[in-house]
């Protein structure tokens, strides 16, 4: 079994910024402070959201760019916080997106419009750059990846980089929905775009990491560090 605590390297909104507080209020649950808040009024009409964002609620809204793992033998959290400010401080092009509201698999999730070369990029050098401090995955834990249903480049990742979708299979996401019913997503959709709609984010800078931890089984991620990234145009 996984030991604990894990860590996750994620995306995150700025604390307190429409985006945030959109992610926030969908899932109910503020991935920052570690509270639960209100679901947005548009949900009310759903009798079964709390259930359908029972998964991602444990994660928070974030995009994930290193999955989560429990650290490397001699390695400590204080070392992975001094490795992301160092990353942070290292001049790249920022990626900006055009936020959508889709399907992605069996759930939906908000993505980019169009695909980004950098934002590929920030998710490989992350991958690339903190994998020393992961611990190498258990059988158990490799297991539960279900490999025999995954490709074999997914295979290959999981293996290399201790998660399938990976380099080439990466695919930018904020998880809005636990996996559905394909029949529900027309009626999930209207309720979620039109949230989203009226913040009114018609753009979104991918400028900064966050360092999350989850401390036990079933315990929620939550945010211990945030890192804003040094833009190249400086």
């Amino acid at each position: 079994m996984s030991n604990f605590p894990r860590y996750a390297i994620y995306y995150l909104p700025a604390a307190g910024s429409a985006l945030a507080q959109f992610g926030a209020a969908m899932l109910g649950y503020d991935v920052v402070s570690g509270d639960e808040v209100p679901f947005a009024a548009q949900t009310a009409a759903i009798a079964d959201w709390r259930e359908i964002t029972a998964d991602p609620r444990g994660y928070g809204f974030h995009a994930t760019l290193k999955a989560p793992f429990a650290l490397a033998d001699g390695r400590r959290e204080s070392d992975l916080l001094w490795a992301c400010a160092t990353f942070a401080e290292t001049p790249r092009a920022i990626p900006q997106i055009a936020p959508v509201i889709r399907p992605i698999g069996g759930f939906i999730a908000l993505v980019p419009e169009t695909p980004s070369e950098s934002l590929q990029q920030l998710a490989a050098d992350c991958v690339r750059d903190f994998d020393e401090f992961r611990a190498p995955l258990s059988s158990e834990d490799r297991a539960r990846r279900k490999p025999e249903r995954l490709t074999p480049e997914q295979v290959g990742n999981l293996d290399r980089w201790g998660y399938p979708y990976v380099m080439d299979e990466f695919r930018f996401h904020m998880t809005l929905t636990g996996s559905l019913d394909p029949a529900r997503h027309a009626e999930l959709l209207a309720v979620l775009r039109a949230r989203f709609a009226a913040t009114g984010i018609d753009h979104v800078a991918i400028d900064r990491i966050a360092v999350l931890r989850q401390d036990g089984r079933g315990a929620r991620f939550r945010s211990i560090a945030q890192f804003e990234l040094r833009s190249a145009d400086y």
